[in-house]
């Protein structure tokens, strides 16, 4: 037996109805029972995102040069686009699987190298992610809840940052969001067929950010274990089936690399032992808990990684990447659960209710009280379910508003959000004040005019309704076109004006920690002292954290302003250099690097997978990561460096003196070994500002 799908606001839900007049029409029209207005409504909210994220892209010229270069080298060679190479002579790999970077390799294999044809992929899943979300909240709820969810979705600021971006994180939002849908779907009538699709995409997106992908797992299996409509038997087959699905499509590519002989493949990036499952359950597995993090710039018990705490996603400047409706979220998923408490065990709002409220539960603390690398922008995995719930809940209390205890809740959804907006704004001093004063007010009228909205006539209690939407989405819109307004660059980003406070750790401006992309204090790599010789430096022209050409941003049109002085690439890392932000390659660097590059297998070698990147990507030629993305990769053994250059396989090595050896793990002092070795045999020049090392001529 399968529950009926009941009406909710007046409109027939479940499945879409089928006409037979094509599927062409049925994606034009939408259900027969939709007023006109829907599809169009939601093609308008589709475009208004694309319009968003496409505007002033190419501020951000290659964005994270450390993923651009493995997109160049994979539309270069197969080899480098199966594994995920950061050169296409396959030295060594990027630190996680390679699903994301292929979306973008092949728009570069067809169209070219350049920053749209690098973005231009994330933005394309960040319209998709919006559709999803919509499809998934509008088969239970009215369209108004699915248009509502989108819209919160396609302005939170992370979102608006990561969709623009060439991080994993846009990859895996995707298919976290499609995963839900998939589950969703199966809890309508207990088809085995989308619980194994959801399979498929959790596997997917295990090789998009490994084991993150796992965070939704056990609330998404528990709900569907106690409330599919069929007999608990075979709910527990299909689970299997699914976790089935999820090992097979998460796992075909472990299965090859783990047993592909290790000579004729590329060193696994991230790991210690060249091993992909131990960079799987420790630096991004286990060590992201705890914190032992063996090879991460940040040592080991989560230094420096901002403090954790129930507070964390609150506070500092993470708030204001993701916080806006999170309190709102919180408040609507209880709601929802209270409305839907007496329901049969099978019913669908309440089981949605929990998928999307367990989701962002359990990833959520994951994220409060993770000891090692955090990143404000990891919260972009939040963003659709937080998004989901308040367009469910919103729109059940829009529903019952007749009763006076829901339309209370509903005006003191409105008013909590006006008063945290309020408060996100005004962290970041002289951003808009009039903006979050008109906020504030704004808020408090809506709220109190909901009060008696069941009372009140309905055009009075939708203009009150519109107010509070348009007051709620207001901080994150303007947080949003500020993100637009300006490129970004480096590894670690943000959304929205600076911040005093953050807590975020390297790139968070935390106590201890670097500034937020602002060129902080701060010494490379960590620890580092003084400045003589075989001391370690910056590499030359690092920490520029602004693609070649870009200069600054100004104001957004309308009074919204940029994020500092002369704007500009932000968030490459400052003090960090080549490790967390790209280098800025001059011209004459960039042609003496380029004369007779196709003689080698190598243009050069340089410390860090970031410093690397910025001259692969500006002579189009393989550049050798030494030490992989934190320069603490023991790869490639100073041994292998020098048969490698007897070889005459290598042109140039890039940086300064001593530069390498990050914190931790075996491999720690293996590229300040092939500095030294470089720095005592070959002969020092200075081109255009930058160091390099002719390894042809000893001296």
């Amino acid at each position: 037996m399968t529950t009926p799908l009941p009406s909710i606001g007046g409109t027939a839900v479940g499945v879409p109805g089928r006409s037979g007049t094509g599927a062409a029409a049925r994606l034009r029209r939408g259900r027969e029972t939709d007023a006109r207005w829907v599809r169009p409504a939601f093609f308008a909210l589709l475009a208004a995102t694309a319009l968003l994220y496409l505007w002033n892209l190419s501020a951000s010229g290659y964005a994270n040069s450390f993923y651009s270069a493995a997109a160049q080298a994979g539309s270069e060679s197969w080899k480098a686009f199966f594994f995920g190479s950061s050169d296409a002579a396959n030295s060594i790999t990027v630190d996680k699987p390679p699903a994301s970077l292929w979306p973008m390799a092949l728009s570069v294999r067809l169209f070219g190298l350049g920053s749209w044809q690098i973005l231009v992929p994330e933005v394309v899943m960040g319209v998709a992610t919006v559709g999803v979300l919509y499809a998934a909240v509008r088969r239970r709820f009215a369209p108004a809840a699915g248009l509502i969810a989108g819209a919160v979705l396609a302005l939170t600021p992370v979102a608006v940052l990561m969709f623009r971006f060439n991080n994993p994180d846009a990859l895996l939002a995707l298919l976290m969001t499609v995963t839900v849908y998939c589950v969703l779907r199966a809890l309508e009538d207990a088809r085995t067929k989308w619980l194994v699709w959801a399979g498929v995409a959790v596997g997917l997106a295990f090789l998009t950010k490994t084991l993150q992908a796992f965070l939704i797992l056990s609330p998404l299996a528990l709900v569907y274990a106690v409330c599919a409509p069929t007999p608990l038997r075979r709910r527990l087959g299909q689970l299997g089936l699914a976790g089935l699905a999820v090992v097979v499509f998460g796992g075909w590519w472990v299965a090859i690399v783990e047993l592909w002989p290790v000579s004729s493949r590329p060193y696994i990036g991230g790991s210690q032992n060249n091993s992909f499952l131990e960079l799987t359950f420790g630096y991004n597995g286990l060590g992201r808990i705890n914190g032992e993090e063996t090879g991460s710039v940040g040592g080991g018990g989560g230094g420096g990684w901002g403090e954790t705490g129930i507070d964390r996603l609150f506070a500092g400047n993470i708030g204001g990447q993701i916080a806006w409706l999170l309190p709102a979220a919180l408040l609507l998923l209880v709601a929802g659960l209270v409305l839907t408490g007496r329901a049969h065990r099978a019913d669908t709002a309440r089981a949605a209710f929990l998928v999307w409220g367990g989701s962002l539960l359990t990833t959520a603390g994951v994220f409060s009280f993770m000891a090692g690398i955090f990143h404000e922008y990891y919260t972009v995995a939040l963003a659709p379910y937080i998004a989901a719930l308040v367009g469910m809940g919103a729109a059940m209390l829009w529903e019952e508003r007749a009763k006076p205890v829901r339309s209370a809740l509903l005006a003191g959804t409105v008013a909590l959000t006006a008063w945290w907006s309020y408060v996100l704004l005004g962290r970041s001093a002289d951003y808009l004040p009039w903006l979050r004063t008109a906020v504030l007010i704004g808020g408090l009228v809506s709220a109190a005019a909901l009060l008696p909205a069941g009372r009140a006539g309905r055009r009075s209690a939708l203009a009150a309704a519109w107010l509070g939407i348009v007051v709620s989405l207001a901080g994150p819109a303007a947080y949003s076109l500020t993100t637009v307004g300006e490129g970004h660059a480096g590894s670690i980003v943000t959304a929205g004006p600076a911040v005093a406070g953050s807590r975020g750790g390297p790139g968070g401006g935390g106590p201890g920690g670097f500034a937020n992309g602002d060129g902080g204090a701060g010494t490379w790599p960590p620890g580092a002292q003084g400045a003589g010789p075989g001391a370690a430096q910056p590499p030359a022209g690092a920490g520029q954290g602004r693609p070649r050409g870009q200069g600054g941003q100004g104001p957004m049109p309308g009074g919204f302003p940029g994020r500092g002085e002369g704007g500009g690439a932000r968030g490459a890392g400052g003090g960090m250099g080549g490790l967390l932000g790209g280098a800025d390659v001059g011209a004459e660097a960039e042609a003496t690097l380029k004369q007779d590059a196709d003689a080698y297998t190598w243009v050069a070698a340089a410390v860090g997978s970031q410093n690397a990147g910025s001259y692969q990507l500006a002579t189009g030629a393989p550049v050798m990561a030494i030490g992989g993305f934190n320069g603490s990769d023991p790869s490639p053994t100073l041994a292998r460096f020098k048969q490698y250059v007897a070889d005459g396989r290598i042109h140039y090595f890039i940086g300064g003196e001593g530069a390498g050896g990050g914190p931790g793990g075996p491999g720690g002092n293996t590229s300040s070994a092939v500095a030294d070795w470089v720095q005592e045999t070959f002969t020092q020049v200075t081109v255009g500002g930058a160091t390099l090392y002719d390894l042809t001529a000893e001296k």
